[in-house]
């Protein structure tokens, strides 16, 4: 389809929804080699200075008063009080917007955060557009931040997370159940002696993935800690992410601890790290949990934040496709009890399986190329 335009949007760049713009536009090119697509941080591009201030912020909320942001998340109060606000974002914002079109002239937009997605919705109604616009939820709850009458399609994770958009107002054939993108990758299958010759593991020892999202966030240490007391024989992947701190510590102590630990920080193969897993301890962001679902890769979960991790975490349990941990030092009882219990490691995984949807990249592409034909 030479001559299409496409434009992804996402404000976060070490995050799941840039992750998951990537693998929304690794699929089209698949299907689409010709087609040009803009892959593009919108904050940064409107608003550059005040992008690093905002995830700085973020940043601080979440690990030092999780409380502000749990109150923050989907409060029909706030969202009332920051309307206006919002508007005059959007306003301010929208010159740049129209600029970034003229020149690229696309023929659909994509979104996988809440706030491009409103301010392309208020572009449109502003400027009396239809360019088609599909909003890509990442997490298992459709916060009121994403409801606008511009947007097209949304892209639902779940059947639990479509009723809830329809009860916020939102048109059923507007909503598309075609689960979170994740890169493609994850759906091949490497041998696992091949994973553990490459990695230098042992492919006989029970595995354990520790991770704490692109951020290396959450209890790493303590769960370390934890996993030493277990008796039998365990080797472990713990992987950092962007936090260099975390890194620098773990590597200080890593011939210290008993266990086999393999120490990274920012990877670009996790989709190899969970292939030779046969379980992962991690944060429950929306598509490292796509990735570990599509793997049948058994979850353990602790101390989510509030808000969308929070939201997911109720739904994976619900789903038994994952085990939620209040305290990380008693996570050796959980992985004793699984590894001595194989039956219940495979419950885990079944569960998983039935809810992961291995297909959301491309069915989420296939959607776009078809909107962008049909758009006049």
């Amino acid at each position: 389809m030479p001559g299409e335009h496409i434009i992804l949007m996402y404000i976060s760049e070490i995050s799941g929804h840039h992750s998951a713009t990537l693998a929304i536009e690794k699929a089209i090119k698949r299907l689409s080699p010709n087609i040009k697509i803009l892959n593009i941080n919108t904050f940064n591009y409107t608003n550059p200075i005040s992008e690093k201030i905002v995830n700085r912020l973020y940043m601080s909320v979440i690990k030092r008063m999780p409380g502000v942001w749990d109150y923050l998340y989907d409060n029909p109060k706030v969202i009332k009080k920051i309307e206006r606000i919002k508007k005059t974002i959007h306003k301010f914002n929208s010159p740049k917007l129209k600029n970034l079109f003229d020149r690229f002239k696309p023929r659909a937009i994509i979104c996988t955060q809440a706030f491009p997605c409103g301010m392309v919705a208020d572009y449109k109604k502003t400027n009396n557009s239809n360019i088609p616009l599909i909003a890509v939820l990442t997490d298992y709850i459709p916060h009121s931040y994403w409801i606008y009458d511009a947007v097209n399609y949304y892209i639902a994770p779940s059947d639990e997370v479509t009723s809830l958009l329809m009860k916020k107002g939102v048109e059923p054939d507007k909503i598309k159940t075609l689960g979170i993108p994740f890169d493609l990758k994850f759906n091949e299958s490497i041998p696992r002696y091949k994973l553990a010759e490459k990695l230098g593991l042992n492919a006989n020892k029970s595995t354990i993935l520790i991770m704490g999202g692109g951020q290396g966030l959450g209890p790493l240490k303590t769960i370390i800690k934890s996993l030493e007391q277990i008796k039998g024989e365990l080797q472990e992947i713990v992987v950092t992410g962007s936090n260099k701190r975390l890194y620098s510590s773990l590597k200080k102590r890593i011939k210290k601890y008993k266990k086999k630990i393999l120490l990274f920080g920012h990877v670009d193969n996790i989709n190899e790290l969970m292939g030779i897993a046969d379980i992962i301890i991690t944060k429950p962001g929306g598509v490292t949990t796509a990735e570990a679902l599509a793997r049948k890769l058994p979850m353990i979960i602790i101390k989510p934040i509030p808000g969308q991790e929070a939201s997911n975490t109720s739904y994976l349990t619900e789903k038994r496709a994952a085990i939620k941990i209040d305290d990380p030092k008693d996570i050796n009882l959980v992985i004793e009890d699984l590894l001595s219990h194989p039956g219940r490691l495979k419950q885990l995984s079944e569960a998983a399986g039935r809810i992961s949807k291995p297909n959301a990249s491309l069915d989420i592409a296939r959607l776009a190329l078809d909107c962008a034909l049909t758009y006049v």
